[in-house]
């Protein structure tokens, strides 16, 4: 008796036209190391993520070894990993610093309702005093919000 083929979840973001694209992004810098948390670092980033242009960053926090993010594409049909791919270089370019690298490839998951959305920002924004870096959310200097998204926020 063979068992049943395994079935591989499609790779990329798949486009619903029932609910709007909001994706939820952990991308970490290359063996763990902790570089992310800096001003010039973040300023860096989001200069990238606003002239990235085919996804918009809404609510983001830095860590000192990873970020999250929440985006959704402005354009239809645009590659949410080559996007990814795309602002990863450009800001390994914009620094050119060997040290400061990113692991190869991202998580990320489209989210599906309101209530995985606010779950999910929860936890993003908890994540500095989890970790024990600041007693109060708003204290932690490394996050912010791009652009604002009305599904949800």
């Amino acid at each position: 008796m063979s068992l049943p083929e395994r079935k591989h979840p499609a790779k990329g973001v798949v486009d619903d036209d029932r609910l709007p694209t909001v994706i939820f992004l952990t991308v970490c810098t290359a063996y763990r190391r902790s570089w992310l948390a800096h001003q010039s670092v973040h300023d860096t980033l989001i200069n990238v993520w606003l002239s990235a242009t085919h996804w918009e960053v809404g609510p983001y926090v830095l860590m000192p070894d990873h970020l999250h993010l929440f985006a959704w594409p402005r354009a239809l049909s645009t590659d949410f990993d080559g996007w990814v791919r795309f602002w990863k270089s450009m800001f390994s370019k914009t620094v050119r610093d060997h040290s400061l690298r990113w692991q190869t490839g991202c998580f990320h998951h489209r989210v599906r309702s309101c209530e995985s959305a606010e779950e999910k920002r929860e936890y993003m924004i908890m994540n500095p005093v989890r970790a024990g870096l600041v007693n109060r959310p708003e204290e932690w200097p490394f996050q912010g919000q791009l652009f604002e998204n009305t599904y949800w926020w």
